[in-house]
């Protein structure tokens, strides 16, 4: 696999993935998600993505409302298959990588796997859009979503880089804006199986709205 891979649609992505279980982890397509690596399956499994090339690793959230056993528990059937685009050893026996996201996929099942780690036969025929860049971007009502980032910051007493929030585009932002969100495993799983990327945003803006909401005392106005 060259560097700098192009993936173009499901056809270049392997129907096996070694899956990464992490709760309230959300990766979608062309972000990038930083990961500390330390437990002993998940350096194997990034040895092994490294040694055979392909450099993949499908990022998943266990399901919390059906937890099965604690060594294995069960996991939503919706994750996001990410590159490893930076590695780097930190000489204490953990690994420091980045994910760029590829592409979402479905667990079609597990696999009996050999290795530490857990495996499964994938799809990304569902999710044949994430292969095309900025795709839906139009739709996005990008007023709404700014205005309920700015109501968060300000309720929150946090600040942001507005010139590189309105120099964003539209897919970038929002897809950024849900990464970093910190709402639970339910409200990430949403914005990672929601349809399009107007819908990505149309749930980000809710759950947003509805967390001001339960922050307001009695009597406060709301948020404009």
């Amino acid at each position: 696999m060259p560097m700098n891979a192009v993936y173009r649609g499901p056809a270049d992505l392997p129907s096996t993935l070694s899956l990464f279980p992490l709760s309230g982890a959300l990766l979608l397509p062309r972000g990038q998600m930083p990961l500390n690596i330390f437990e002993p399956r998940y350096l194997a499994m990034v040895d092994d993505a490294l040694r055979h090339g392909h450099r993949l690793i499908g990022m998943i959230q266990p399901d919390s409302a059906h937890p099965g056993p604690d060594d294995k528990p069960n996991l939503f059937r919706v994750g996001c298959v990410g590159r490893i685009s930076q590695f780097a050893e930190t000489g204490d026996g953990r690994y420091l990588i980045q994910l760029t996201g590829v592409a979402r996929f479905r667990v079609e099942h597990e696999l009996a796997a050999d290795t530490p780690y857990r495996q499964a036969l994938v799809s990304y025929a569902p999710f044949a859009d994430d292969f095309v860049a900025r795709k839906g971007e139009r739709e996005v009502d990008r007023t709404a979503l700014l205005r309920a980032l700015r109501d968060f910051l300000e309720a929150n007493k946090l600040k942001a880089d507005w010139e590189g929030i309105e120099n964003a585009p539209n897919e970038a932002l929002v897809n950024a804006l849900a990464m970093m969100s910190p709402y639970g495993p339910a409200e990430k799983q949403a914005m990672l199986e929601a349809p399009d990327l107007k819908a990505r945003a149309e749930i980000l803006v809710a759950v947003t709205e509805i967390e001001l909401a339960k922050g307001r005392t009695p009597g406060d106005a709301p948020l404009q």
